[in-house]
């Protein structure tokens, strides 16, 4: 089981956008050059970030983006569906895939541990804020993530 790209860079910039932001909004470009990630690609994370209400974008000279809510009550899993969609180890449970349901799905004995694992996974990624993982670094600015 992987996590996309996508969903890393996007963890990585907005534990960025938490840690750097305490003095005002962050600039993309900064994010970048501190993450290694290509600006253009940050454009595209951003986009899905900011549609769900994650993060703000803030205009001006000294513009960037904002966290919505404080660090501490930002769970991961909001970020990591932002971007790649409900968690779904197999297609039998993940709910986006209902147009073509499983023919063996009501006989289907494994399917509940498919349903017990997305459960687990994604309680556990609702139970870890941006704060915790920050403060879990033991760091007060590090720079890259993995």
């Amino acid at each position: 089981m992987h996590f996309s790209t996508r969903s890393r860079y996007g963890l990585r910039a907005m534990i960025d956008i938490a840690l750097y932001g305490s003095e005002g909004p962050v600039s993309m470009r900064a994010i970048s050059e501190r993450q290694g990630v290509s600006f253009s690609y940050l454009e595209q994370v951003f986009n899905s970030l900011r549609k769900h209400g994650l993060i703000k974008a803030v205009r001006g000279p000294s513009g960037g983006y904002i966290l919505i809510r404080p660090a501490n009550q930002i769970p991961i899993g909001d970020i990591l569906r932002a971007l790649d969609g409900p968690f779904a180890p197999v297609d039998c449970v993940d709910p986006s895939c209902d147009a073509n349901p499983c023919e063996r799905k009501q006989l289907c004995i494994s399917r509940f541990f498919w349903e017990k694992l997305q459960d687990n996974v994604n309680n556990f990624m609702d139970s870890m804020t941006l704060q915790q993982l920050i403060d879990h670094s033991g760091t007060a600015n590090p720079v890259y993530f993995i």
